[in-house]
């Protein structure tokens, strides 16, 4: 087949199944219309991978992030798609819609429940890893960074263009852009610039019936909708158009440990005080976890206070010892080095570990079973409440909270701008999270991590308690993936949670673009008419 009749064939696919009703998976003829979309350069018989390919298993694993979730031996995963061009995920979207197969788009593989990779129906994964090109221009300050990209990837390639630009993006090096842009990622400039979606300007995105869509042809309702609002449910994006911040050529980071000997808890009360008031350009992250007790055998509560600020030690250290004079902050705790060495310091790399780590796309197969959830606070937790939390997650082998301080530019940015909501008004966000290495302790682990959750529930928000997006929780409610029409009461009490008021107009983009909610998964978007 030459390319001129392969394009018109995908056309008239396109169009031929633009208004498709399939309910029965049809897999065979699903893969045999993925089989017969092969152009002389871009086959994407090169890029398919069923149960019967040698290096499936290793093409599974390579992005799952949680082995809670992980089944590379699911016999209702049809196959993958590696993507390595556009026409590839245009293929995938129609031949998934006119066979009524479901997919699921992995981008990085940080998946808090697996939405990306398990699915209870016939499924194939649109895996976007290929799709890693990133283009950074100084003299604009902008970037084009394609989904699969990682943070790492991108940091570094606008670190080789200038010391002093950077991207509102999140801590992990090997997040995959796709997903954490979308779901409204944050990261240690959230108090001085935002968050991801604050700087998107331009994307591309493969609609449910296979069309490349700009910002100028998909138009604002979905352009705001895929900015926070979980582009999932709207489509495959391809790509994000950035616009870079300006960082200074110094910056400063500290850790500083304090354990319930030493006082943690009146160093984190007061913490919680001052955190969200500090000058935007400070970002103080306090991370309660378990800890060895002075004893043998004996476990104890130690936090971590992590902070990064844009400028000098020499005007750090005072802001500190003004603020929270309990913390003791010496000026040798204090380490000066550029924008891309922090990267590295926040994921607990000793300092001076070259910046190349940050090139290190995935780490292999899972190698833990874990389980997270998220909370945000809007007055300070009480330490009588603070003591109860520590005495549930002592009853942990391993777990650890991470409290991350809102304020700054946070407040000035109204809950409607882009389709994330949580802005004004809150102190800080917490995220919870244990992990075990053993499948046996699965149940053990959920009920305590529900214990812990419902002890914090006097402390943060509430009607509704609000949730994070990207730290994904089937617990705060569900739909069963294998529905097309799915219960808007369902959706209301996640889509509440995750969204607060803009969850109304996400449903009617969802209407408006994929009113046969072909883009679904337990906790997405619904059409208005859905049942």
């Amino acid at each position: 087949m030459n390319e001129v009749v392969f394009v018109l064939f995908l056309v008239l696919l396109i169009v031929s199944v633009s208004d498709a009703k399939i309910t029965k998976p049809n897999v065979e003829n699903f893969l045999q219309c993925l089989r017969s979309r092969t152009s002389p350069k871009n086959p994407i018989t090169e890029v398919l991978y069923t149960h019967d390919n040698s290096t499936f298993v290793s093409s599974y694993v390579s992005y799952t992030n949680n082995k809670r979730c992980s089944n590379p031996k699911d016999t209702k995963l049809i196959a993958i798609v590696a993507a390595k061009h556009e026409s590839h995920v245009q293929a995938t979207v129609v031949c998934a819609k006119s066979n009524g197969i479901q997919i699921r788009i992995r981008s990085g593989g940080h998946d808090f429940e697996g939405f990306s990779y398990i699915s209870s129906v016939p499924f194939v994964i649109l895996d976007m890893h290929n799709f890693r090109s990133i283009t950074a221009d100084v003299s604009s300050k902008k970037a084009w960074v394609q989904a699969g990209a990682t943070l790492g990837e991108l940091n570094t390639k606008i670190a080789d263009a200038s010391k002093t630009l950077a991207f509102p993006g999140g801590f992990w090096s090997t997040l995959g852009a796709g997903g954490h842009i979308s779901g409204g990622g944050y990261g240690n400039l959230i108090r001085k610039y935002g968050i991801s979606v604050d700087h998107v300007i331009d994307a591309q995105l493969v609609d449910a019936n296979g069309k490349i869509l700009n910002r100028a042809s998909m138009g604002e309702d979905l352009f705001w909708s895929i900015r926070g609002g979980d582009g999932a449910s709207f489509g495959v994006i391809l790509a994000w158009k950035i616009n870079l911040v300006a960082v200074p050529e110094t910056l400063t980071v500290f850790k500083v440990t304090k354990t319930l000997r030493q006082e943690a808890t009146d160093v984190l009360y007061k913490w919680q005080l001052v955190s969200s008031k500090l000058p935007e350009e400070l970002f103080l992250r306090a991370i309660p976890e378990i800890a060895e007790g002075a004893k043998s055998g004996e476990k104890t509560i130690a936090v971590k206070f992590y902070a990064q600020f844009l400028g000098p030690a020499a005007q750090l250290v005072p802001i500190i010892n003004k603020n929270l004079p309990e913390l003791g902050l010496k000026r040798e705790d204090c380490y000066e080095m550029s924008w891309l060495n922090t990267t590295t310091f926040w994921m607990n790399f000793p300092v001076g570990t070259p910046t190349s780590v940050l090139l290190k796309r995935t780490s292999g197969p899972p190698r833990a079973f874990y389980k997270c959830k998220s909370d945000y606070v809007k007055e300070p937790i009480p330490k009588e409440g603070m003591e109860k939390i520590w005495k549930t997650m002592l009853k942990f082998n391993n777990a650890f909270m991470e409290w991350n301080p809102y304020g700054g530019v946070m407040d000035r940015i109204p809950a409607n701008a882009t389709a994330f909501p949580h802005r004004k008004g809150n102190l800080f966000k917490i995220l919870y999270c244990a992990s075990w290495n053993d499948a046996k302790a699965t149940d053990a682990n959920l009920s305590l991590m529900k214990e812990l959750y419902d002890v914090a529930e006097p402390y943060v928000s509430s009607n509704p308690r609000e949730a994070f997006l990207n730290y994904r929780d089937m617990d705060i409610g569900s739909n069963p993936s294998g529905k097309t029409n799915i219960n808007i009461e369902e959706a209301k009490i996640y889509g509440s949670k995750y969204f607060l008021g803009n969850f109304k107009r996400l449903m009617e983009t969802k209407t408006k673009y994929d009113p046969d909610n072909f883009f679904r998964y337990e906790q997405s978007i619904p059409p208005i008419h859905a049942m």
